[in-house]
């Protein structure tokens, strides 16, 4: 799926609980970027595949598909296992939890009540990421572009240098 450099880019964030949602939609507002909510983790891996998400931030504790399987199964997908994880969790976690997270193949792990300038932060480093892959997608396309010009030239002046 080709994106535009310019375009704003797809964050996802998916929480079973409507004031959370509502409290990352607040926090992450000022980043000017596509916010895509998910309310459980069958809907976040359906969202992954229908688009470009720059990352994805995640509650751990869902009814259902709770976030460790959500993020093993993102993990699992060719077309999403480079997507960065934020795990996100309201309990008194113990580093248990964490050290799963990280297991699965998450980014970063936050517990609930979280600093909304961190959060913003670590989740615009991520954006600036994303921005500068795809820079160097286009850069590597429009390269693609100019070397089979190049080839194509090349083989003309064979042709023209044989007869």
């Amino acid at each position: 799926m080709t994106t535009s450099v310019s375009e704003k880019a797809g964050i996802l964030i998916v929480d079973d609980m409507e004031e959370n949602l509502i409290a990352l939609e607040a926090v992450l507002g000022p980043l000017d970027q596509q916010l895509v909510r998910a309310r459980s983790g069958e809907e976040a891996l359906k969202a992954m595949l229908r688009q470009d998400f720059a990352v994805v931030l995640l509650d751990v504790l869902m009814p259902g598909m709770d976030g460790f399987e959500t993020a093993a199964n993102i993990k699992r997908l060719d077309q999403t296992k480079d997507v960065p994880i934020i795990l996100l969790t309201g309990t008194d976690a113990d580093s248990d939890y964490a050290y799963r997270g990280y297991a699965i193949g998450a980014a970063d792990f936050l517990t609930k009540p979280f600093d909304p300038w961190l959060l913003r932060t670590k989740v615009n480093v991520f954006l600036e990421m994303h921005r500068k892959n795809r820079q160097l997608e286009a850069r590597t396309e429009q390269l693609a572009d100019r070397v089979e010009e190049l080839e194509r030239t090349v083989e003309g002046l064979r042709k023209y240098a044989e007869k």
